[in-house]
């Protein structure tokens, strides 16, 4: 059986954040950025964040004793979650080559909304997956993890931005709890067509 686990990032995980990241840039789908990321910039930008917009990973984890999973140790309060069982198992040793040697298949982040004052109680977020595990329960997964930690860190509301070309992005949204507020028409440009986003939030008191 296959497990993962939820935890805090740290510097050695800049590698898997930067792929998956990248994985995200270059399918166009959660991004308008075109520019990929490098492993030293993304351990940069893990170090400059500050204790209330932490950044979260899931990790692949096997623990099989006797037929059963043994729960993963936690970390920093994050605890380990187990996706459905069905194909994610023959992707356990992709998950685990040369190039994501920590088994990180996911990623996630509360981040800086507006540096201004009166939105300090206003999160945007950051969820990425790696292609393989798109659709098996790693994003609600963080989602859910997002949201837990957004009441922590004393926030009032999280927002994200999506495209209207990634439905399977948005219906996964809106059953974490986030509504759309509206749209972005021609926001930004990628591959030289305009790009609407669409803007969602969930407001964490409720």
């Amino acid at each position: 059986m296959t497990s993962y686990r939820l935890r805090l990032a740290t510097a050695s995980d800049a590698e898997a954040i930067c792929r998956i990241y990248n994985q995200g840039i270059e399918d166009r789908v959660a991004t308008l950025e075109t520019e990929l990321r490098t492993p030293d910039e993304r351990r940069q930008w893990l170090q400059n964040r500050s204790a209330r917009h932490p950044v979260i990973v899931a990790e692949f984890a096997e623990f099989v004793v006797a037929g059963s999973v043994r729960p993963a140790r936690t970390e920093g309060g994050l605890s380990q979650v187990r996706p459905g069982s069905g194909s994610a198992d023959s992707r356990s040793a992709d998950s685990r080559s040369a190039d994501n040697p920590l088994g990180v298949v996911a990623w996630a982040s509360l981040n800086v909304f507006n540096a201004r004052e009166c939105y300090r109680f206003v999160a945007d977020i950051s969820v990425y997956v790696e292609r393989s595990w798109r659709g098996q329960g790693v994003g609600r997964a963080l989602l859910e993890k997002l949201t837990e930690l957004g009441r922590q860190h004393g926030f009032h509301k999280l927002v994200l931005s999506a495209f209207p070309g990634n439905p399977g992005g948005m219906a996964l949204y809106a059953k974490s709890g986030f509504r759309t507020v509206g749209i972005y028409h021609e926001q930004g440009q990628l591959d030289g067509k305009w790009v609407d986003t669409i803007v969602m939030e969930k407001l964490l008191s409720v």
